[in-house]
């Protein structure tokens, strides 16, 4: 029995010329037997970190490890191996073969690992009778509603008993009254010796989780005043991938917003003056800051949380500059 540690992940991509870090020196651990909820708003690293888990994304620099394995450094046949035995995977959009039965689909990873064809299908029909579907062992995906094409999906990711369930918005295609069973299911599959990170926008899954990982940090709203904050020339406020309850306004002075590329140089984005305001996006929709904030020359700007800065700016105002910004978001923050 092991605990699934990740320790200061880090995934960094090349996104139309500019460089992007959904994760950036992200740790946290799953202990043994725990069903461990990702929760965060889309974009926050949800579904890169289960890439990583699952062996599809190699991190840019950072360790998960479970027991013996070293998951970030598997390569070759290692990472086939891993891929194959050690960790399942649920999909949100169930990703089952239409031309197959449920059992052909389940039966389809043991074949692909070289088990024979009868002793595949005695262990997928095994499965599926776990899940709840006996009856429908020979039915094909268009035969059979969302939630039961998510337990043959879920029957398919326990094919070789893996130590690691992963599963990426499982209950997001379905209906309220599909969603019960893969509830259960999740649950029960939680156990000693095995882990399930499951990333989700589904409240309902959170009295059930042994284990709630906030992807975004919480900043708890201030009822102190806003802060001013004097910057000297060439100073960083804030940097590209990081988080911060603060949206700001110059008071004196220039800021200069640049977006780190793919290829090592900061690319200048704009240069602010007074009155003008930066970094609203990420503390409004809890994203990442899309780019860095230096001062031009001697500065002043003042912070303010995001209900501060509603109440500055007036609430028809905030509505029509996040429309503005929704519209060309090329310089927001």
């Amino acid at each position: 029995m092991s605990d699934l540690i990740i320790d200061d992940l880090t995934v960094e991509y090349d996104a139309g010329g500019y460089t992007v870090r959904p994760l950036d020196g992200f740790s946290t651990t799953v202990q043994d037997g725990s069903l461990a909820v990702l929760l965060g708003p889309s974009g926050c690293g949800k579904t890169t970190l289960l890439s990583c888990l699952g062996g599809i994304l190699t991190p840019t620099s950072g360790s998960i490890r479970y027991g013996h394995i070293e998951v970030a450094g598997l390569q070759g046949a290692a990472l086939t191996a891993y891929r194959q035995r050690d960790v399942g995977i649920v999909f949100q959009s169930f990703n089952l073969v239409p031309s197959l039965t449920a059992v052909g689909n389940v039966m389809a990873p043991l074949r692909a690992a070289g088990m024979s064809s009868t002793a595949a299908r005695t262990r997928a029909v095994e499965l599926l009778e776990h899940v709840g579907l006996g009856e429908r062992l020979g039915h094909r995906p268009s035969e059979m509603s969302g939630g039961q094409q998510q337990r043959v999906s879920l029957a398919r990711a326990l094919a070789h008993d893996p130590p690691i369930i992963i599963a990426d918005e499982p209950t997001a295609s379905l209906d309220y009254v599909q969603v019960e069973g893969v509830l259960r299911l999740l649950r029960d599959l939680a156990a000693p010796g095995r882990v399930v990170v499951v990333a989700t926008h589904d409240d309902r899954l959170l009295p059930l989780a042994d284990q709630i990982i906030e992807m975004v940090p919480r900043f708890h709203e201030e009822s102190s005043a806003p802060i001013s904050s004097e910057l000297a020339p060439g100073e960083v406020l804030f940097t590209q991938g990081s988080r911060g309850n603060r949206i700001f306004v110059i008071e004196s002075g220039s800021i200069d917003i640049v977006r780190e590329g793919a290829d090592g140089w900061a690319h200048p984005l704009a240069t602010l003056g007074p009155n003008e305001y930066f970094g609203e996006m990420g503390p409004l929709f809890g994203l990442p800051r899309s780019a860095t904030a230096r001062a031009g020359s001697e500065t002043v700007v003042v912070g303010y949380t995001p209900e501060q800065f509603r109440q500055h700016m007036g609430a028809e105002r905030l509505t029509d500059l996040i429309r503005h910004e929704e519209r060309n978001d090329e310089n927001t923050l």
